[in-house]
């Protein structure tokens, strides 16, 4: 029988949660790393005993960590990020260019087939990759090389690289965002990028055209459409059927189009979820109400999911990579808050569990469906 393992990175250390199909009883271990940062911790589907973690502090700085026993025991492994060729500069707040300056990984991307393959976007934006487990990185700079690169600033909280889309059916294709920049895909695997920002609209950008400075906060794919791109962005909710060549708005009835997370339920490809709060000053819900929404027209449409979560003076977000679902049937969702809740649903977010009511604020939360 089936049985999911859930990947929680805090402020303050990792938590791995464990529960049998029902999803309805959970056990933690941890904290893992306790004190440091956990940005995010991510299995790889090709081999789920495969864990991989990026640690930081502000005094001891980056480490990856790896597992190959599912987090029982970590190692340190490769910690070298180094930005190839020229590295160049890009705009600060005020204007100014400043140069490159690598701060820390957002995001890990393990290779849907291949254990040893590892993505990983890192602040300042830029993409790297590794074939060894993460003993050694080497970025794919045709990204941060980009002819617009110059004109790319950071959003509110840094210029990060902080969502990767792989896809088994098209492994020559990469989806990227970066805050706030916008969406970029290659073609062949890395070596040469596009902007894929037509149809969005910013109020910060005066030109409505603009290639670039647009801030996505993320994108959600499901495996069997690699074609069909949803996104949060700093106000809008979106979607694209052309692979990111054009974006159309899907908000609809919202009460919000704030946000930060979104996914996709792995059974029903126009099943989408976000988690609207009040605005980008007002990092919470509106009226004080967690409410996770759910559309299953994919968009526009969209109904509020609210049993079992707090709906009176609740004021936590929700973080872009901290909502997750499983492969059982019926769907899990998961997502976690800056309160240090995390709530999952068995019934495809028709009810909801806090299976965790006092970790650190969450960052991150990733599932593993196991055999």
């Amino acid at each position: 029988m089936a049985s999911v393992r859930l990947l929680v990175g805090t402020r303050k250390g990792a938590f791995i949660l464990h529960a049998d199909a029902a999803r309805k009883k959970w056990k933690i271990d941890g904290p893992l790393f306790g004190g440091w940062e956990i940005y995010h911790l991510a299995g790889s589907p090709a081999d789920p005993d495969r864990l991989y973690a990026s640690q930081v502090t502000n005094w001891f700085g980056q480490v990856i960590q790896r597992s190959d026993d599912g987090g029982k025991t970590w190692n340190p492994v490769g910690n070298e990020f180094a930005y190839a060729g020229e590295v160049g500069t890009h705009q600060w707040y005020d204007g100014s260019q400043r140069p490159w300056e690598f701060k820390r990984v957002w995001h890990l991307e393990p290779s849907p087939t291949e254990p040893d393959t590892v993505f990983a976007g890192v602040e300042d934006a830029a993409l790297f990759h590794s074939r060894d487990g993460g003993q050694s990185w080497r970025e794919l700079d045709g990204l941060r090389h980009h002819t617009s690169g110059p004109d790319w600033m950071p959003g509110a909280g840094g210029m990060c690289l902080h969502t990767i889309l792989l896809n088994p059916q098209r492994p020559e294709r990469i989806t990227v965002a970066i805050s706030s920049a916008g969406a970029f895909r290659s073609d062949d695997h890395g070596v040469n990028w596009k902007p894929i920002n037509r149809g969005l609209h910013s109020e910060q950008i005066p030109d409505p055209h603009a290639e670039v400075g647009h801030c996505v906060h993320r994108l959600a794919v499901h495996p069997s459409r690699p074609d069909v791109l949803f996104m949060q962005k700093h106000w809008d909710v979106m979607r694209s059927d052309d692979g990111g060549d054009n974006w159309r708005e899907v908000s609809g009835n919202l009460p919000s189009d704030f946000g930060f997370p979104i996914a996709v339920h792995t059974h029903e490809p126009e099943t989408i979820y976000v988690v609207p709060i009040k605005s980008d000053s007002e990092h919470y819900p509106p009226d004080g109400k967690l409410r996770v929404y759910r559309s299953r027209s994919g968009g526009q449409e969209w109904e509020p999911l609210t049993k079992g979560l707090p709906q009176r003076h609740c004021y936590v977000n929700v973080l872009r990579d901290a909502m997750a679902v499983d492969s059982i049937d019926p769907c899990g969702v998961y997502f976690g808050t800056t309160g240090g809740q995390v709530y999952a649903s068995a019934d495809s977010g028709d009810s909801w569990q806090a299976i965790a009511k006092h970790f650190p604020a969450v960052l991150s939360v990733e599932v593993q469906t196991l055999p």
